[in-house]
């Protein structure tokens, strides 16, 4: 079956996943979604400092959002924050420091944010990693899980009361991965068996996101919150670079821009919520499957519940 999965997932992806796919579905996309202005929004973006996530956090802060860029590295922060400055003359974008793979420490950031008593209009949950060997982390928990996963469930569940206060316009988007095609939603989040594959890992965990999407969407209903997942393609960033080096030397040349990659987070910042469906998977500012045929993933989202009640443990809320 994995064999399978990973075959109509290639054969998906290179279909649909690479730069010339996104210049041929871009053929289809409306000029007018995404000339917004966002003046007088407060936008938070996890993994901020490149990529996707920086495009992202320079789109939003183009647009006149205030926007608070989330770094592990304060260092790295700053630097992308002076870029960030001087692209958009915006000097209504911030840098907050927090190791989302900690949940300590998303406590803090969170405790410290919301004592701002601001209103948050969009929160981007781009922050992650694909790490190829077991790493624990000092909380005892594997380290992509705890990033990709537990960090930003924690970080999502504490920064609702700040949603709130944007209601109805709040939104949540969680940056995910066409990887999760290959694998269904698992209750073993950290990876039991004796040989780590960080690649099936991460799928795992991005598979989740995108459960828990649902989950989140289905909970707040009545919040004024709305719920979204993403697959930005296969885009040309540091993160990619380093973990997947292989990948990326044989797609040299077609893989994504970040700021292509960040395209659709943008577009669903900017939509008026009555055209986005909650708890929805976007790619390439459309709604798109969340399974795909052969793959046998389908029914495993129904363990999503005994999956959350485990998260609420490990965090403590």
């Amino acid at each position: 079956m994995q064999k399978l999965r990973a075959s109509v997932f290639g054969l998906n992806g290179n279909m649909n996943f690479t730069k010339s796919a996104f210049s041929e579905h871009a053929t289809n996309f409306n000029p007018e979604d995404m000339q917004v202005q966002m003046e007088g929004k407060n936008c938070i973006v996890t993994g901020a400092n490149s990529g996707i996530g920086f495009a992202t956090a320079e789109c939003l802060a183009s647009r006149g959002a205030t926007v608070y860029m989330v770094f592990r590295n304060k260092e790295r922060g700053e630097a992308a924050l002076t870029k960030i400055h001087s692209n958009t003359g915006n000097k209504n974008v911030y840098l907050e420091v927090c190791d989302i793979s900690s949940v300590n420490d998303v406590k803090s950031f969170t405790s410290r944010f919301c004592s701002k008593d601001v209103p948050v209009h969009v929160l981007v949950n781009n922050a992650g990693l694909l790490e190829a060997n077991r790493v624990i982390t000092p909380e005892g928990y594997e380290l992509s899980f705890a990033t990709n996963v537990l960090g930003t469930y924690t970080l999502t569940e504490l920064m609702l009361p700040l949603h709130e206060k944007a209601a109805p316009d709040a939104r949540v988007i969680t940056v995910s991965s066409g990887g999760m095609y290959k694998s269904p939603l698992t209750t073993d989040l950290q990876f039991s068996g004796d040989t780590f594959d960080g690649v099936v890992q991460y799928g795992r965990n991005k598979r989740i996101q995108i459960a828990l999407t649902e989950k989140w969407a289905e909970n707040y209903k009545d919040k004024g919150v709305g719920f979204y997942s993403m697959h930005p393609g296969w885009a040309e960033t540091p993160g990619v670079a380093k973990s997947l080096p292989d990948f990326s030397k044989s797609y040299e040349g077609k893989l994504r821009s970040s700021e292509e990659g960040a395209d659709t987070v943008i577009w669903l910042a900017l939509q008026p919520k009555e055209k986005l469906v909650p708890g929805a998977f976007y790619f390439d500012r459309a709604e798109a499957p969340k399974h795909l045929p052969l793959t046998g993933t389908k029914n495993s989202h129904s363990a999503i519940d005994s999956i959350v009640e485990k998260f609420g443990s490990f965090a403590g809320l």
